[in-house]
């Protein structure tokens, strides 16, 4: 009598590229977390609001009301959407590093890099996303109250800033979410990351001069103004920005690939 003994199936190896099922699950968890999608919400909510009911406010009075440059004024409320970007980038890894939850992911997925690249693929997916939607509403909503000193869409610069802004609201996000992973905490990130760009460019900005220009945010909304000024120009300003997003998330790897879950 001959027996024979079945052989185990090779395990398949871990791959480091993000799969449609792991991003997926990555969807599945922003969306059933009401942090993490409140406060992508309220990056288009807080955008366009703000912008449409300062305009509305402002009406035609002057063709400056909302800074010097107009074109920059037209996304007035992308400073305060940026903070709800900063939260939602924040907020979508931090819930990793709660109550064991990277152990129970890297059950799932092992390859930690495959995991990460799912998790920035799925934050900035997002972002990028509704960046775009918020910034072609938010242009288009806050115009319409201006009257005679309304932009259009084929202004010079337009269809660039409202482009532009959905990229800069998208690297906002992710590099919170570098910095979140270096950090292992989301209120620790907000907390130095809003003051950073909210509160240091106007305190120490006049110290520091022609160096500021090279923050995050100051090289970012170059893409929004019609006329750029200093040694960056439109674009040149959100690759600074995006230089600052990906060394984040460089920082935010090495930490999750070197440290214990």
């Amino acid at each position: 009598m001959i027996t024979t003994t079945a052989r185990p199936a090779p395990a398949r190896p871990a791959t480091a590229l993000p799969t449609v099922p792991v991003l997926r699950s990555e969807w599945i968890k922003i969306r059933s977390a009401r942090a993490i999608l409140g406060s992508l919400v309220a990056v288009f909510a807080a955008t366009t609001g703000i912008t449409v009911l300062t305009a509305a406010a402002i009406g035609t009075s002057e063709a400056d009301a909302l800074g010097d440059d107009q074109l920059l004024g037209a996304f007035f409320g992308i400073n305060f959407g940026q903070i709800a970007a900063i939260a939602f980038g924040a907020t979508a890894f931090a819930g990793e590093f709660r109550n064991g939850a990277l152990r129970v992911s890297l059950t799932a997925v092992p390859n930690r890099t495959g995991l990460y690249l799912s998790k920035v693929a799925v934050v900035g997916g997002l972002a990028f996303a509704v960046g775009q939607v918020t910034g072609l509403v938010t242009f288009l909503g806050g115009q319409f109250f201006r009257g005679d000193h309304a932009l259009s869409l084929d202004d010079p610069g337009a269809l660039r800033a409202v482009f532009g802004s959905g990229i800069y609201l998208m690297l906002i996000a992710l590099l919170a979410a570098g910095l979140t992973a270096l950090a292992r905490s989301g209120t620790l990130v907000m907390s130095l990351l809003i003051p950073l760009l909210l509160i240091v460019p106007f305190v120490v900005g006049q110290v520091v001069g022609g160096g500021m220009e090279f923050m995050p945010d100051r090289a970012g909304q170059l893409v929004m103004r019609s006329q750029a000024g200093g040694s960056l120009g439109p674009w040149t300003g959100l690759g600074v920005a995006a230089i600052w997003a990906v060394t984040a998330l460089a920082a935010g790897w090495f930490a999750m690939r070197r440290r214990d879950a």
